[in-house]
Order: structure tokens, then C-alpha cells, then sequence
């Protein structure tokens, strides 16, 4: 069993059904968390030496109830464990916990997120568009987002 695995057992014993392994294959695991303890999750892998943060990215599925997956990257530094923790958040509820505060390079990931992809982070010091205009309408990174753009290109003048 891995440390993976085994941080799964502790928190099964407090979260009951919350947390479970997806698949635990030599140094990598993939765990998936309900949204609302991903924080008590990632807090518990950090205690068990999972102490670097990788990165934070989001997967659309819009056939899906819950339509976006954020995906937790975390490793270790003194060995070749990672862990990957799968979150589901639905469109219609389209938020999830920050956790910049128990790791903060977590800060950026989560303001690229909501900006490409509409999810919010409650909690946020400061969530707002990192990539796209101010006043940019939708989030190019849905799946359903128009891929022609939504205005036409202006000609390009060579002097």
C-alpha cells in the first residue's frame, strides 16, 4: 500500500466515503475527493510528505453531472510518489475551495481556472481574469466555447 493509499484509509476513517482510490500504481496514485473535503485531503497528503505542489488543471466534460474535474498534482521531494486527486464540480455549481492558503502556488492555477473555464474558487484573495481581457464575455476552455471567434479578424497591413 502506498502512502497514498494509506493517507486515504486515515481520512476514510473521518470522511467516510468522501475520499477513495482510483488506481494506485507503483509511485503514482490517483485519489478523487468530494469538493467540500479536498481541503482536510490535500492537507493530509501534505502531512504525509507529499510536500510539493506540481500543479493544478481543469478538464471539461460537459456530458457529465459534475461538468469540471480539477486535477491536484502533488509529489514528493524526497522520493518518486506523486498523487493526483480528482475534484467533480457541476456547471450549475460551478465552485470550489480555495486552498491557496495552505498553498499558495495554488494562487495563479486557480485564477487561470475560473478565468478559462468559469469555475470559482471560494475563498480566493483575489480571483479575478489572469489571461483573458477584463470584460471578455465566456471561457475559452469549455468545450462549447465557439471555435471561429467571436468577432472578425481585422486584415493585417505589411509596410
Amino acid at each position: 500500500m502506498s502512502v497514498a493509499a494509506d493517507v486515504v484509509e486515515r481520512l476514510r476513517e473521518r470522511l467516510g466515503d468522501a475520499v477513495a482510490v482510483v488506481s494506485d500504481e507503483g509511485a503514482e496514485s490517483r485519489l478523487r475527493s468530494r469538493r467540500e473535503c479536498v481541503r482536510e485531503t490535500l492537507e493530509a497528503l501534505l502531512a504525509a510528505g507529499y510536500d510539493l505542489f506540481v500543479d493544478l488543471f481543469a478538464v471539461d466534460y460537459p456530458t457529465r453531472p459534475e461538468r469540471f474535474e480539477l486535477v491536484y498534482h502533488l509529489a514528493q521531494l524526497t522520493g518518486p510518489a506523486r498523487v493526483f486527486v480528482h475534484v467533480g464540480v457541476p456547471e450549475e455549481d460551478a465552485v470550489a475551495p480555495t486552498v491557496t492558503d495552505i498553498i499558495p502556488g495554488a494562487n495563479w492555477p486557480e485564477r487561470e481556472i475560473f478565468d478559462l473555464f468559469g469555475v470559482r474558487f471560494d475563498g480566493h484573495p483575489d480571483l479575478r481574469r489572469l489571461l483573458m481581457p477584463d470584460d471578455w464575455q465566456g471561457h475559452p476552455l469549455r468545450k462549447d466555447y465557439p471555435t471561429r471567434g467571436t468577432a472578425p479578424l481585422a486584415p493585417i497591413v505589411v509596410e
